[in-house]
């Protein structure tokens, strides 16, 4: 629990004109300071309403008196809050001046303005949540799917956590049966009953992680997006397939060689899996100074991508540019599509494959007669999903701090595996196989450091 803290608020809505705006007060004098500014329409005070009702009034000025808006106020007590403090919240009208003033007007009747992610900081320090679920408030924030969001709500509502609190919950005992042993080696099996015990919860447990890092690849996928990036020299249909993907004429069109210059983004999603397309500049040497930029870019985008779209000219033959980009992508995970099937074939199939690698797929499209738009997104599907996306109730690991955590922790269960055949003495044994069962505490925040939480908690949106 939080002792001795001060009262901080904030605002939680996006700056901006909207239809409503929300100031965010929590802590032990939240309703004391809010009482400074809002004026009930029947003259009662935020002390005396029913805690989880909303009420209507006026937010008045601390220095004038003058009314500032008129407002509902949420009073929510502890310990039934997200923060499991006393919360206020301020439903005003939206936009800039209204939300500020009123934040303002709490600052100056003694609230602290709130540091990033601290009212969910206060949430996880309070024990409402782990610090799981706390990371997930910010995926489910930033989420850019349907599917994206299932993930956050399915880590928010603790599925990862309660495996993770399952698997240190089996190591545990075996901790303590271990522990028993070595106070008390008088008995001549006890040191092989210990590396048996050991031996046989590192097998179990290795398994069990394994199973969620299988899918964490699948996670990232779902939560951050595939970085895509269309590719091929000038004129060979780089801006059409962007415009068919997102069905919108957002990039410019003509026969004319370089009419994009600069790279274009947007995102789509195939399936639930969010496509983050960038439609290049076509790469080729040239002198136009605002061509070279365009180029530049495109190939910093290629460096950056996941996946690369490279089109080629089905009408021609290969080009020098064409060998030159087969090449500069072989190291990519990369579709080819042979593009404009709806001209007359000119490009020598059997001399492509030399150029190509085992793992490369060719699709043949037409940008005017939109074809192989469904066989390029089954492709990419397959291609990073290995066709389909496990149950909607699956726990994925998404997080990189959590996939980092249980890759150190399967480490150290191979030492303890390595140990027990060894037969090192199990004090010994025992070291590796509590730093695994400290590294899976870190994930839900059991055993974390505090520099750890304020770097953590600092990438969060202020307000939230």
């Amino acid at each position: 629990m939080i002792n001795e803290v001060d009262t901080i608020a904030a605002i939680s809505t996006a700056l901006g004109e909207g239809a409503i705006g929300i100031v965010r007060v929590s802590g032990p004098d939240a309703i004391t300071i809010c009482n400074h500014i809002v004026r009930l329409v029947h003259h009662q005070s935020l002390s005396a309403v029913k805690s989880h009702t909303i009420n209507y009034g006026k937010v008045v000025s601390n220095d004038l008196g003058q009314d500032i808006d008129e407002v509902m106020v949420s009073v929510m007590r502890a310990p039934k809050t997200f923060t499991r403090e006393d919360v206020i919240e301020i439903n005003c009208h939206g936009g800039n001046q209204a939300v500020k003033r009123i934040l303002e007007n709490l600052l100056d009747a003694g609230a602290r303005l709130a540091e990033p992610g601290e009212f969910t900081k206060r949430a996880f320090l309070n024990g409402r949540i782990d610090l799981s679920q706390a990371e997930a408030v910010m995926d489910l924030i930033k989420a850019k799917s349907d599917r994206a969001m299932d993930l956050a709500m399915g880590q928010l509502s603790g599925r990862l956590s309660s495996k993770i609190k399952d698997l240190r919950q089996e190591m545990l005992q075996t901790l303590a049966q271990v522990e028993v042993t070595i106070d008390y080696p008088e008995y001549d099996d006890a040191e092989d009953i210990s590396l048996t015990a050991l031996s046989h919860t590192a097998k179990h447990i290795k398994e069990r992680i394994a199973e969620l890092l299988k899918q964490s690849r699948q996670g990232r996928i779902i939560r951050d997006g595939i970085k895509t990036a269309i590719i091929g020299r000038p004129n060979v249909g780089k801006s059409s397939l962007l415009n068919n993907l997102i069905q919108e004429e957002k990039a410019i069109v003509t026969e004319v060689a370089g009419t994009t210059r600069d790279t274009i983004e947007e995102t789509i999603t195939i399936n639930g899996i969010p496509l983050e397309l960038v439609d290049t500049a076509g790469i080729r040497e040239t002198t136009d100074v605002v061509e070279q930029i365009g180029v530049a870019r495109s190939r910093k985008a290629l460096e950056e991508a996941d996946l690369v779209l490279l089109l080629l000219n089905r009408s021609e033959p290969l080009s020098e540019s064409d060998r030159a980009l087969i090449a500069a992508t072989a190291d990519k995970k990369r579709l080819i599509l042979l593009n404009k099937t709806d001209l007359t074939q000119q490009l020598d199939r059997v001399q492509l494959e030399l150029l190509l690698v085992t793992t490369d797929q060719v699709i043949e499209t037409s940008m005017l007669e939109q074809v192989g738009i469904d066989a390029l997104e089954k492709s990419i599907m397959d291609l990073f999903m290995d066709g389909k996306i496990a149950e909607r109730d699956a726990t994925y690991i998404s997080n990189v701090r959590h996939i980092d955590l249980l890759k150190k922790a399967d480490k150290c269960l191979d030492e303890v595996l390595n140990a027990c055949e060894q037969q090192v003495p199990v004090d010994l044994i025992q070291i590796d196989f509590t730093r695994a069962w400290d590294l899976l505490g870190e994930i839900t925040g059991e055993s974390v450091q505090d520099e750890l939480l304020t770097q953590l908690f600092s990438q969060f949106c202020l307000g939230k």
